[in-house]
């Protein structure tokens, strides 16, 4: 099979009118030829960083849309199904990965559970993580949230960063905002890359201390702008990524809008295409072709250097996609899940006090951190109610694996008017995570959970609505069209319930994440994350 249009080489960066030559998979040749073709076919894009999981997909389906962008690879941290279910959860992955054509390659998740201030389904201690890295399957030990357990030299953590290391496999990061000597033994521990960057000087002093920077644009955290400019000098030590991205923005497209708007900010396509394109198959030493003689044939055919419409994609030789048609089939899979708690009653949402004043999460829309800020209580019969009026909302995390008592806090931003949204997805460990106005409807949208074994609800004054998640609680059964098209019905919902976020469900499923600062919610209390330690919701 030969395949003719403007080869771009970014190796050598040059543009040739060409053809690919394909035989069993492989690339025959690449070749000039004289021929008159406005296409161009360049390597197949690369996430350098996502958690499957978010796009509530699992990877066969996953991979039925992202091939239409142009994505042939990801490196993808399994980390959301193993706290939910260990390693059983990771073979899962790597399993139905392996159905379809896109090349999947999965990381050891380093923090089951992310920490011990939260319950998760599993874990995943030093020994396992030496039967993983062992697995040829298993391509790096994946981002090493306990920052913490690094700087203070913690056993385990050790044990862990070693066990790659045996195996000569890389190590992601996860350090948002560690800074000077914090980062520079954060480094030396052999910790690689990092996808948490909020600024450019941050991510700017990451890269001159060695470290590879990826740039992540996601459904919730969205640093693009914020790092883009570092790009031009530092091309070679810069990747792309969107590390959480759900089902409605993953039809819209992926790695391929990056690049669209890197291109558009005037940068060279070259440097532009390395972060994309090859850069990660370097870093992580993946099977992914380069549209070299004798690569896998992984590439893609566009329509131009600005838009990068993809007209076609190849992996190993199979066009998977053309124009935005996937060939990808959907497979079947064996459904697992970790759920065990029993409906909740409304007394349990309530929480007594005397306070003056209660310590609040404030949800910053598009970003991951928080901030503590300080709110006056609104208490009726000796209980701690919503306050619709300043914004200041109960919110709640339920333990999902056994009968436990909720935990209780206040949250600003999230704007709900009436009812309550809800959702199993809570990273890490995907407990229940609930908003709402009321206490009433608290209870209402999380036993809705609880009733479907998983999922993300809302539930108003005259209306409930969920997209059941049965796979591990976090994922779906459905195809992305189902899924994405439900799940933008439920945005709508929540946004008309009176959500001013940009993705409220992407934002909800953060606020129980305990490693990133500033405050947020586990099922075992309130925990400040820049002390890194419990803290307490009444302040007087």
């Amino acid at each position: 099979m030969i395949v003719k249009g403007n080869i771009v080489d970014i190796l050598n960066r040059r543009i040739y009118k060409g053809e690919v030559e394909i035989k069993d998979g492989k690339i025959l040749d690449v070749r000039a030829s004289n021929h008159h073709q406005e296409k161009y076919i360049l390597p197949g894009f690369v996430d350098a960083h996502i958690h499957i999981e978010s796009s509530m997909l699992v990877p066969s389906e996953f991979a039925k849309i992202a091939v239409i962008h142009g994505t042939v690879a990801t490196v993808s941290d399994p980390h959301e199904i193993a706290n939910v279910l260990g390693v059983k959860g990771v073979d899962f992955m790597i399993k139905n990965g392996k159905k379809v054509p896109l090349k999947f390659n999965f990381g050891a998740p380093s923090c089951v559970p992310a920490t011990s201030f939260e319950s998760a389904g599993a874990i995943i201690n030093a020994d396992d993580i030496k039967l993983l890295m062992g697995n040829s399957d298993i391509k790096y030990l994946a981002e090493m949230m306990n920052y913490p357990g690094v700087l203070f030299d913690d056993e385990e953590v050790l044990k862990k960063l070693q066990h790659a290391k045996n195996n000569n496999k890389p190590i992601d990061g996860h350090a948002p905002g560690l800074r000077g000597d914090d980062v520079t033994k954060y480094i030396a521990a052999g910790i690689s890359t990092d996808h948490e960057c909020f600024s450019f000087e941050e991510a700017k002093e990451k890269l001159e201390k060695g470290m590879k920077v990826i740039i992540r644009e996601g459904s919730a955290a969205k640093n693009f702008e914020a790092l883009i400019d570092l790009l031009p000098e530092n091309y070679q030590n810069m990747m792309f990524c969107s590390d959480d991205k759900h089902p409605d923005d993953l039809l819209l497209g992926h790695i391929n809008q990056l690049c669209e708007r890197a291109v558009a900010k005037g940068i060279d396509v070259f440097k532009v295409l390395q972060a994309a394109c090859v850069n990660p198959v370097k870093h992580y030493n993946l099977d992914v072709g380069l549209l070299q003689k004798e690569d896998d044939a992984d590439f893609i055919v566009i329509n131009d250097l600005k838009e990068f419409k993809v007209l076609e994609t190849y992996i190993n030789g199979e066009l998977v996609a053309k124009n935005g048609n996937s060939f990808v089939k959907s497979v079947d899979f064996e459904v697992l899940n970790n759920f065990n708690t029993d409906k909740k009653k409304v007394s349990d949402f309530e929480f007594k006090s005397s306070a003056n004043k209660i310590r609040v999460i404030e949800a910053l829309d598009g970003e991951l951190v928080t901030n503590q800020i300080e709110a006056e209580s609104l208490i009726e019969n000796g209980n701690l109610i919503s306050n619709t009026t300043t914004d200041i909302l109960k919110m709640t995390v339920v333990n999902r694996y056994k009968n436990d008592e909720p935990a209780i806090a206040f949250i600003k931003n999230f704007g709900l008017k009436e009812g309550a949204i809800a959702s199993s997805v809570g990273h890490d460990s995907h407990n229940i995570i609930a908003i709402g106005v009321s206490d009433e409807a608290i209870c209402k949208a999380v036993n809705l959970i609880i009733k479907n074994r998983g999922g993300v609800c809302a539930v108003s004054n005259s209306k409930e609505k969920i997209v059941s998640l049965p796979v591990a609680g976090i994922m779906s059964d459905k195809s992305a069209e189902e899924i994405g098209k439900t799940y933008a019905e439920l945005d709508k919902m929540a946004k008309q319930m009176g959500s001013k976020l940009r993705a409220p469900y992407m934002s909800l499923s953060f606020m129980a994440l305990l490693v990133i600062p500033s405050l947020k919610l586990s099922d075992k209390g309130l925990f400040d994350g820049t002390s890194f330690k419990f803290t307490s919701l009444e302040i007087d």
